[in-house]
């Protein structure tokens, strides 16, 4: 009890801003993953067998929906940094999407899910260069708690390879005997080393979630943020008493082509929803690396902590999952505050290519790329 009386507070990481350096070979990197994505966006009317542009990833979205978010009062010091500095509620909307880059049966896309939300209201400069002046901050979460690799050299050519995957899908066992090989050679062009080991494995622990309601699971951000003094990573995670009022634990994914998304309305039109979003906050990058995306934090090394409430009311949503307000929404890590900027050399990566995705998409579909500045205005005309 003596030794647990005076035990001495925890001591966390300085956030450095070497994590927000690049190379210039990275940024050659960036220029060639940002022309892929731009050409992928271009094709994917024709690729997705659609009548509209598509982004490059988390195509297939299924449902945008009214939500609220509640930073908390009196958080400990180390953790009321930024945005979660100063206790409030804010409108917010959420959009549910598969992370895969095709529209097809869900059977078919795995159970990458990805939960992306925008907050309204916040004041303060942006990161994102074309609009830092938006009153938004968006989230970006996917239920995995690691990436599938550290170097923004091998994420140029695996974001192609990405792209590619449901081909292989589409073949034999031995097409995906083939996908490994192109994955640990760059097409190749090179021997096989242990970071690339690492790295299939990790798609690997990705691409093999199970399915379930996708209202359980806990959804993680892709690597590290700065937390105003500190660095950290973050997750949003279902309350015990949200999972308590879920009616269908199970997806039923061989029943009908369509069977993600309407679970997921079902399930918020008969009542509400309440996730925690926690921050992690680093204590040691020997033991919690910033740029090894790879690596999951051991939680008690480094334990999470409640710093805000993400609620989503009960409300009704047609069939389709409100798909103009979602198809038309772009989100990006860097529509935030310099205090919680995304960090590491994946991170600055993602920068442009969000941007480009977006910009792209929203040009070759002749609609007009606004931030909306508010839900009411977003939702004009929808259910309540």
């Amino acid at each position: 009890m003596l030794k647990n009386l005076f035990k001495s507070k925890p001591k966390f990481a300085k956030y450095d801003d070497k994590y927000i350096t690049l190379t210039d070979k990275e940024i050659s990197s960036i220029e060639t993953m940002t022309a892929d994505i731009k050409d992928f966006v271009m094709k994917s009317r024709a690729v997705n067998k659609v009548d509209y542009h598509t982004r490059d990833v988390h195509v297939k979205g299924y449902c945008a929906l009214k939500a609220k978010f509640e930073v908390l009062d009196n958080l400990p010091k180390a953790y009321a940094q930024g945005f979660y500095a100063k206790a409030g509620s804010y409108d917010a909307v959420i959009r549910f999407s598969n992370a895969n880059s095709r529209i097809a049966a869900d059977r078919r896309l795995g159970y990458v899910i990805g939960l992306a939300f925008k907050v309204f209201d916040v004041e303060g400069k942006k990161l994102t260069p074309d609009d830092p002046d938006a009153t938004t901050l968006d989230y970006l979460v996917v239920n995995s708690p690691v990436f599938f690799t550290n170097s923004v050299e091998d994420y140029a050519y695996l974001m192609k390879l990405h792209f590619g995957f449901n081909k292989y899908l589409e073949k034999n066992k031995l097409a995906l005997a083939k996908f490994a090989f192109d994955w640990l050679t760059e097409y190749g062009k090179k021997r096989p080393n242990k970071h690339g080991i690492e790295s299939l494995n990790a798609f690997r622990k990705i691409v093999t979630i199970k399915p379930k309601n996708p209202w359980l699971y806990d959804y993680f951000a892709i690597g590290a943020v700065r937390h105003g003094d500190y660095m950290g990573k973050m997750r949003v995670v279902p309350t015990k008493a949200a999972k308590q009022k879920i009616k269908q634990a199970n997806i039923h994914l061989l029943t009908a082509d369509e069977a993600i998304r309407p679970v997921l309305l079902n399930e918020i039109r008969e009542h509400d929803f309440e996730y925690e979003v926690q921050i992690q906050l680093c204590r040691n990058v020997e033991k919690q690396p910033i740029d090894k995306l790879t690596q999951e934090w051991d939680e008690s090394e480094a334990p999470f902590v409640t710093v805000a409430r993400l609620t989503i009311p009960q409300q009704q949503v047609p069939d389709d999952g409100n798909f103009a307000v979602m198809e038309h929404l772009s989100f990006t890590p860097f529509r935030c505050l310099e205090a919680n900027r995304p960090i590491g050399r994946i991170q600055q990566a993602r920068l442009q290519a969000y941007q480009t995705s977006s910009t792209v998409r929203h040009a070759a579909n002749k609609v007009e790329r606004h931030e909306p500045d508010s839900l009411a205005a977003l939702f004009t005309g929808s259910p309540d």
